[in-house]
């Protein structure tokens, strides 16, 4: 299936309607002026306009995702982004040592 969606705005849509924020009030929380915001992530989520990386940091925290879930093209890489970022120090310790561990057994 070809989209004109890009994949920041796949995912920044995604990541808005499950936080249940309008484009508007993500826009104002990320900074962007409240009489355009609307307007803006609506063009950010159609992919006619891609945000600037400073814009993207603010939203990416705004809606607790690490930036580079927003530009993973792999559904199942995105997920394990998004699950890794909302882990705390401990969890990301264990989930990257069994990742070593599974990549190891590879070989066998």
């Amino acid at each position: 299936m070809t989209s004109n969606i890009s994949i920041i705005g796949k995912r920044l849509k995604e990541a808005r309607v499950h936080a249940g924020l309008s484009q508007e009030r993500l826009g104002i929380l990320a900074g962007i002026d409240e009489f355009s915001a609307s307007a803006r992530m609506n063009q950010y989520e159609r992919g006619k306009h891609e945000p600037g990386m400073e814009i993207m940091k603010r939203i990416a925290e705004k809606l607790h995702r690490p930036i580079s879930y927003f530009y993973e093209v792999d559904d199942d890489l995105a997920h394990l982004i998004e699950i890794y970022g909302g882990l705390d120090q401990q969890r990301k310790e264990k989930l990257l040592a069994i990742a070593v561990e599974l990549h190891g057994n590879q070989s066998e």
